[in-house]
């Protein structure tokens, strides 16, 4: 497992950027020749969660229906068991098939606070190839505008590896 990127330099883009490609190669080494879905949802979740200090809850939520979530592998405290394709962010994601990044969760309409110490969220859709929604990862914090253009562009490219390999 990777040290915890914390403290004062886990904002600045550049140590953002190392860590993700830190994550990535840690992530291509434990998933090769991976072809369970859900043993690969549960590494990504770990590698994730512990790589940023700022992640306090780091998981996802699969698709099993056309309109609805249920929550699969994660880290940190509860969440939500079900989510509606028309309610929250993660539903946000799901239903426009486009990543989710919300600064402040208390302004984002119909926000569902599975947490109430969530103050800023980064969900991303996962797609298979037919461009159905597979899940999404959903990443929240608790420090408000806790994620930027770094991680958005870091976990869409991970979150499309994963539903290339797994969809």
């Amino acid at each position: 497992m990777l040290e915890t990127l914390a403290g004062p330099e886990a904002r600045h883009p550049a140590a953002r950027a190392a860590q993700y490609a830190a994550v990535r190669r840690q992530l291509d080494a434990l998933l090769e020749g991976e072809d369970d879905w859900v043993a690969a949802m549960a590494t990504v979740a770990c590698e994730l969660h512990h790589a940023f200090g700022d992640f306090h809850w780091t998981g996802f939520y699969r698709a099993i229906d056309d309109h609805t979530l249920a929550v699969g592998p994660y880290q940190g405290g509860h969440g939500c068991l079900r989510i509606d394709f028309s309610r929250g962010v993660c539903g946000a994601a799901a239903r426009t098939r486009t990543t989710q990044r919300v600064d402040d969760v208390a302004a984002f309409p119909g926000h569902i606070a599975c947490s109430a110490t969530t103050r800023s969220e980064l969900v991303v859709p996962i797609l298979r190839p037919s461009g159905a929604v597979l899940a999404v990862l959903d990443i929240d914090s608790d420090l408000p505008a806790a994620f930027s253009e770094v991680d958005q562009a870091a976990l869409e490219a991970l979150c499309a590896e994963l539903g290339r390999r797994y969809g």
